[in-house]
């Protein structure tokens, strides 16, 4: 049970540390380095080394050598590792590390055998003074060859992130490396623990650790997928939102902790590996992330790295023997790091600078580093002096790690094929409707969702999961099978429902984490509805924005048509810019023109005479600007447009057009051009019971031979 001046104690500890590492990590960002250094730093300046130097009185009754303070502390540091783990495996793109994996395997392979063959010569030829009570030599070299093979995975990740690398190849590849070097340097510190405290190697110990990995491993990316899918799922589908998804990532990462650390591996471990599966799920809710990255970088993590500073004590390195020995390790460390990557990277055949850049970002050792230190310590493996060399080792390459980071990859792009993906994935950061989130087509396999999956298809970002849903009784398959061909270049999956109603399954079916929906309009219209009672229900009730497809006159029922000409409108708002990516992305993959309209409006003669008569709030409203400023406006929305269609690839036409009438204006000007489909933007509305569209809109659906796309989006939808 905790005294009430443990937890007095335990309180102010946090306090203070959290603000010296907040404010020392602040200060690092004003002077353009990563915060890290600045945490770490926080923990050195009120540990030992500096504080207790200073007041021994005061460091001592604030971090009191008291294992149950030390241990409440250590916990809450861990914790912070554990959550950088989660958001860092959240982060990984497994299909990029997929892709890299043989070169980064080269790349462990060369960063961990050179720093362990190091680490083994340096600890046969350190002096007497630095073994532990009980050591032999051999043990003692193992020990050292562990400590010099080990990366630091929560500091390299730290790292990465605050220099906004994450999604650099380069970061990939140390990412794997560190997490390779990792978990074999955690099976090596086994070894030489059992080989301290008995006399010899635990063979069965080891095998278990590797069978344990592997099992881990394999059932964490099939059947452990599988049932982070299904937990995920189930909470969008009982509207739990970002909550119920938050509490399932950490619930799963607790438990991948638990089992990692059960094999006598870091549970560190366990929550990366999670992190990479829950990342990878597409029931994912955004908003985890976000909110995971901000407690973690703001307080948790802050925590972890001080915490691990404040073990340090560089005061014993005022003896020149500890100094000078520490030194040396500390330059073969970094040395056979550096040079075992290089070597790994020109296997695998990286660019220099690329090499340049693992070598420094696999020597962080950080507090990994410092609990091999604490183990060794605990074991008589290691004594004070030789604690505090690992220690300087562990600190010191944790602060040299960002700047040199910073320098190697200053200005360097990287590969045609990395920029040109960074490039892709910045757009469709920026964009409202075109993300590559899954798209949720519902359908019976008729023409009409037919014309509507190939529109789709050309126009949705490449390697998006399609779903292809339906629901009731007598689906055909032959009609879907054709539907599900027009997607045959993209992940497809197909879901049916078979005992609900359409709209009921589709809304069921619409929460489970796409961008948008697509629907193919009906040739017939129905009586007193937009287009039909389903597609109404849906537009009305949809919570994502709909994309309906109306096929034009001329386009054949069971053709899949090539389009010559494009039109859309610039309205500068934000379902106006959803139809310009939509058009913009169609007419990129069909290589031809986008012919971009913006029409000025006027009033009627009749308005003008009878503005004088109108209150005056209306009568300002109503009034028309000067010619200069409308011409001036136009234009501003139109290179905007065009701005928009250059950085999407598009080629593209702008034209103004001014008239009584929008609506009249675009279907006279498509009809000019010849142009065969129409791209538009509503904002839906319930008028007389069923959804509108805005009169523009419906004008042109009820009088436009052109094939026409509507964006609409649901009220109150932003992104």
């Amino acid at each position: 049970m905790l005294t009430e001046h443990q937890l007095l104690v335990f309180w102010l500890e946090l306090s203070v540390l959290l603000l010296a590492a907040r404010g020392l990590g602040t200060l690092m960002r004003r002077i353009r380095q990563p915060a890290v250094i600045g945490e770490l730093a926080a923990g050195l300046l009120l540990g030992p080394s500096v504080l207790g130097q200073l007041s021994p009185a005061v460091e001592s009754w604030l971090f009191p050598s008291d294992p149950v303070q030390r241990a409440l502390l250590s916990s809450v540091g861990w914790l912070g590792a554990f959550l950088l783990l989660i958001v860092t495996g959240l982060e990984t793109d497994l299909g990029l590390v997929r892709r890299l994996g043989t070169k980064a395997a080269r790349v462990a392979l060369g960063s961990l055998v050179i720093p362990v063959l190091c680490g083994l010569s340096v600890g046969f030829v350190m002096p007497d003074a630095f073994l532990g009570p009980n050591a032999q030599r051999e043990v003692f070299a193992l020990f050292m060859a562990t400590a010099l093979g080990i990366s630091a995975l929560p500091v390299i990740a730290k790292v990465l992130s605050e220099l906004d690398l994450m999604r650099r190849n380069i970061a990939q590849v140390i990412l794997a490396a560190a997490m390779a070097d990792d978990v074999i340097g955690w099976i090596l510190l086994g070894l030489v623990a059992g080989l301290a405290q008995s006399g010899e190697i635990a063979i069965a110990r080891v095998g278990w650790t590797l069978l344990g990995l592997a099992l881990f491993l394999a059932g964490a990316f099939t059947v452990g997928q599988r049932i982070v899918d299904a937990l995920l799922r189930e909470a969008r589908r009982r509207r739990g939102g970002s909550s119920a998804a938050l509490t399932i990532t950490v619930l799963v990462a607790l438990f991948a902790g638990a089992l990692t650390h059960s094999l006598g591996l870091e549970a560190v471990f366990g929550a990366f590996i999670a992190g990479i599966v829950l990342g990878h799920s597409r029931f994912q809710e955004h908003e985890v992330f976000s909110t995971l990255q901000t407690i973690t970088f703001t307080v948790m993590a802050p925590l972890f790295f001080a915490g691990a500073g404040l073990r340090a004590d560089l005061a014993l390195l005022r003896d020149p023997t500890v100094i000078t020995w520490g030194s040396i390790v500390l330059l073969v460390a970094s040395a056979s790091k550096f040079l075992g990557a290089y070597i790994g990277s020109r296997f695998a055949r990286l660019p220099r600078r690329e090499g340049l850049a693992l070598g420094v970002g696999l020597n962080a050792r950080g507090a990994v580093e410092i609990v091999v230190a604490t183990v060794g310590l605990s074991l008589n493996v290691l004594n004070k002096s030789s604690y505090t060399v690992v220690v300087l080792m562990a600190m010191v390459t944790s602060m040299m790690a960002p700047p040199l980071l910073r320098a190697a990859l200053k200005g360097w792009k990287g590969s045609k094929e990395e920029s040109e993906r960074l490039e892709r994935e910045r757009m469709l950061g920026d964009n409202v409707l075109l993300r590559p989130s899954r798209l949720l087509l519902p359908s019976h396999g008729g023409p009409n969702s037919l014309l509507a999956a190939r529109i789709l298809d050309l126009a949705w970002p490449e390697g998006a999961e399609v779903t292809l849903f339906s629901a009731g009784k007598d689906v055909p398959a032959e009609d879907l099978e054709r539907v599900r061909a027009v997607f045959a270049s993209r992940p497809i999956s197909i879901e049916h429902a078979a005992a609900k109603e359409p709209l009921d399954a589709i809304l069921e079916q619409a929460v489970l984490g796409y961008g948008a929906i697509a629907v193919g309009a009906t040739d017939t219209k129905v009586e007193g509805r937009l287009i039909s009672p389903v597609v109404d229900a849906l537009l009305a009730a949809s919570p994502l924005p709909v994309i309906m497809v109306r096929r034009g006159a001329r386009v054949s029922p069971n053709s899949l048509p090539r389009f010559h000409r494009l039109l859309v409108p610039a309205i500068g708002t934000q379902p106006g810019r959803a139809a310009q990516e939509m058009a913009y992305s169609l007419a990129r993959r069909q290589g031809v023109r986008v012919l971009i309209a913006h029409v000025v409006t006027m009033p009627t003669l009749g308005q003008q005479l009878a503005m004088p008569a109108w209150p005056e709030e209306v009568r300002e409203d109503a009034s028309p600007l000067p010619p200069s400023e409308r011409t001036e406006v136009a234009e501003r929305v139109l290179a905007e447009a065009r701005a928009l269609a250059e950085r999407m690839g598009a080629r593209a036409e702008t034209v103004i057009r001014t008239g009584v009438s929008a609506p009249e204006e675009i279907l006279a000007l498509a009809r000019e051009r010849g142009v065969d489909l129409i791209v538009l933007a509503a904002n839906l509305r319930q008028l007389s019971g069923r959804p509108f569209l805005g009169h523009g809109v419906e004008y042109l659906l009820e009088n436009s031979e052109s094939t026409i796309v509507v964006v609409t989006a649901p009220p109150g939808w932003a992104r």
